[in-house]
């Protein structure tokens, strides 16, 4: 039995401090394994983390499928970006290593397939190619990917970008490859986690809007009398 089974039908939740956010006070491995523990108690199916001292802080504090990854900056293919940091993240403890599969060119310049390999030399871990079209994800699938996320759909030249999450890709994808799919990017609510599921998804990761104050403090906040006065010229 695959730890992907373990996602069937379930809530990812991703546990990570924003990336273009260096003071964001959750940025503290400690903090984001009781954020962990807390989605889990929650009913969380596995937790999405970044980096190897939050993955191996979030291994140690739950029980559930650890999908961990390794962000180096904030453009261009930054997830996981090389082969090398794909190893790391399983030594980490990953049960799960998100990579990004875009056809953008690596820093290694080495390709996904080559990270494909050089995970499977190091031990068991499953690869999640983190995509943003239907072409990357069989594209990734040919090249060794154990699923495919919706991840990127929106961050990418080659992808549509919208307010919500990329449906459609879901559906498409579901279609076209014999792996698992996994709904990730801008899902906020509830109907949208349905939504995603109705066209076929294997889980659904949800990740700001349950795990960053700092997130959705600031998606709440213009809302209040308080902020429209702070935005008001002066005379």
């Amino acid at each position: 039995m695959s730890v992907l089974d373990d996602l069937a039908g379930g809530l990812v939740v991703s546990c990570q401090p924003l990336p273009d956010e260096p003071e964001d006070p959750m940025r503290d491995p400690y903090v984001q394994a009781r954020v962990a523990a807390a989605v889990v108690r929650g009913g969380a199916v596995a937790v999405r983390a970044n980096g190897p001292a939050d993955i191996g802080a979030i291994r140690a504090a739950v029980s559930v499928p650890v999908i961990g990854l390794h962000k180096r900056g904030t453009e261009g293919v930054f997830i996981t970006p090389t082969a090398a940091d794909a190893v790391e993240v399983a030594r980490a403890g990953a049960h799960v290593i998100a990579v990004d599969a875009t056809n953008r060119p690596r820093p290694d310049g080495r390709t996904f397939a080559d990270t494909v390999r050089a995970v499977r030399a190091h031990g068991d871990a499953l690869i999640l190619a983190d995509v943003s079209t239907a072409e990357e994800g069989m594209t990734a699938v040919r090249d060794g990917a154990d699923a495919v996320a919706t991840t990127l759909s929106g961050y990418t030249s080659t992808s549509p970008c919208g307010q919500g999450p990329d449906l459609g890709l879901v559906a498409r994808l579901v279609s076209l490859v014999r792996v698992p799919v996994i709904a990730e990017g801008r899902y906020r609510n509830a109907e949208q986690i349905g939504l995603a599921f109705a066209a076929g998804a294997h889980a659904v990761v949800v990740g700001n809007a349950i795990t960053s104050p700092l997130w959705i403090t600031r998606h709440l906040a213009p809302a209040t009398p308080a902020a429209a006065l702070e935005s008001e010229p002066d005379g």
